[in-house]
């Protein structure tokens, strides 16, 4: 039987590595999207809805490439050169494993980024403000990347990907905002943030450790 202190130790040692890749990769996040958004020359022909979607299409195109693509690759490729050809078979390595959660982790996550992308570029009115979107995708491949790389490392690794779907997060939260003005003015673009608040605090109450009875 495995010892329920050491097991408690061990998880707070983890999540307080998680914490702090959490912290680093959040910073370089940042320090990149401002970068490029700010340092890369406005996009030309970006005047017209049709040209922001499909600067948009491009986008996601790209993240799927070399985020979901490469992960079904990565498994495929496991699969074809080891007893796990036959799935049934439950042969299974660690890398095996990491990839399998990365690639689900990944189909989950890259919903959430592309509706978020396409409601962004709905609200940019020009080729410079477009530069938003590209900053958005650059951030968000390489976060799945750091998320990859280091669940490979560790479960606490994994961490240093965690500004990709918070980024997803804040950039659906900015067009739920806009589009709340649009409808309601003020009151209107505080809701939605005022709601999804209340819903992260249940959530965060709701699935809270439960000590044994």
């Amino acid at each position: 039987m495995s010892d329920p202190m050491h097991d408690s130790s061990d998880f707070r040692r983890q999540r307080k590595s998680g914490i702090a890749a959490i912290a680093l990769a959040a910073v370089f996040a940042v320090g990149l999207w401002l970068g490029i958004d700010h340092l890369m020359s406005p996009l030309a022909g970006m005047e017209s809805l049709a040209a922001r979607m499909l600067l948009t299409l491009k986008c996601c195109c790209m993240a799927v490439l070399f985020c979901l693509v490469t992960g079904v690759e990565a498994v495929a490729h496991e699969r074809l050169t080891s007893p796990a050809f036959d799935p049934l078979a439950r042969f299974e390595t660690r890398r095996l494993r990491v990839n399998q959660r990365y690639l689900q982790n990944t189909v989950e996550q890259i919903i959430v980024f592309c509706v978020a992308l396409f409601g962004l570029a709905a609200y940019c009115a020009d080729g410079a403000q477009m530069r938003a979107v590209v900053a958005t995708t650059v951030v968000w491949i390489v976060a799945r990347v750091a998320f990859w790389l280091g669940y490979h490392r560790s479960a606490a690794m994994r961490g240093l990907g965690a500004p990709g779907m918070a980024l997803s997060m804040i950039v659906l939260l900015y067009v739920a905002s806009r589009f709340g003005h649009e409808l309601a003015g003020a009151v209107g673009a505080i809701a939605p943030g005022a709601a999804f608040v209340l819903i992260e605090a249940v959530l965060f109450w709701g699935t809270r450790p439960q000590s044994d009875a």
